[in-house]
């Protein structure tokens, strides 16, 4: 396991962190002296701690953008089940480990498939909070025993949905929701091939069908196009009465929505309302399912 300090930032900055919905526009970063090393840990300690699970491109990235936001890091890179070790057996081995990370919230960044279940379970038996990636792939019975089990223990378990966190989104939810009477379309192509084997429709698609879920659940469904290795297009945009009333260019995004998405995550904690949870989670794969 390994354990990364944040970043010297402001404690101005770390004010507006803590709100469910800030922005870096406008603000400076100031280094402290190196006679406020004190002061530096205070901050930090001041902060919930993540542990991350995986490697790879993607846990570099949420590390980095983390110490970043100046949360104290921890990781567990090697996540994979032994040979012949039981579900029982995994569980605990992941569960000892998340304890002894020190950390609040779980991070999750791993490839979807069957043993995400088994590490959400391991770090509630840590007493932990949890941020799963997209897609979700839980059965509506798997996500209602976690779903139940996470509300009993009073932990958070978060999907990452980072598009969400768009301002344009969040005008989206305030101007169309509930979206009756809308009619709802969306591109994401990458210029990529597919490295993760994971079906467009469940790694891109469930992108854009996420923010139909976030702003507007009742509108109609248009059109939803998806695949690796085309021209680079992240788009989506409403219709009523075939005419065009929004658009957004997911491309030209240049928010700080992961650092939204973290600071909506934290604000949760002391209970502020979190949309993003597995039932979320499950009603968007299952929307994503029945466009197959």
């Amino acid at each position: 396991m390994t354990i990364v300090s944040g970043k010297e930032c402001s404690c101005r900055w770390l004010r507006l962190a803590r709100k469910s919905e800030y922005s870096r526009e406008g603000l400076r970063c100031f280094k402290f002296r190196s006679s406020d090393k004190r002061l530096r840990e205070d901050v930090v300690a001041d902060q919930p701690a993540y542990v991350i699970l995986g490697r790879g491109r993607w846990a570099a990235r949420m590390q980095s953008i983390l110490v970043g936001e100046n949360r104290r890091v921890a990781s567990i890179p090697e996540t994979r089940r032994k040979g012949g070790e039981c579900d029982a057996a995994y569980r605990s081995r992941l569960a000892e480990a998340l304890s002894a990370s020190n950390a609040q919230i779980a991070w999750l960044c791993v490839l979807p498939g069957p043993h995400v279940p088994f590490m959400i379970d391991a770090a509630l038996d840590a007493g932990l909070h949890i941020v799963a990636e997209k897609p979700w792939q839980g059965s509506r019975r798997m996500t209602a025993s976690l779903v139940a089990r996470a509300k009993l223990l009073r932990r958070l378990v978060a999907v990452h949905f980072e598009y969400c966190f768009l301002e344009e989104v969040g005008r989206w939810r305030r101007d169309f929701h509930p979206g009756s009477g809308l009619r709802f379309g969306g591109h994401f192509f990458l210029n990529k091939p597919d490295h993760m084997g994971i079906p467009a429709m469940d790694n891109l698609g469930v992108h854009l069908l996420a923010i139909r879920a976030y702003g507007v659940p009742q509108s109609g469904v248009q059109e939803i196009r998806c695949g690796y290795e085309q021209p680079d297009e992240r788009c989506v945009w409403l219709e009523r009465r075939n005419t065009r009333v929004a658009f957004i260019d997911l491309l030209a995004n240049k928010e700080p929505i992961i650092q939204r998405f973290i600071a909506k995550v934290e604000a949760s904690l002391e209970g502020a309302d979190f949309p993003f949870d597995l039932e979320f989670a499950l009603r968007v794969s299952n929307d994503g399912e029945a466009l197959r």
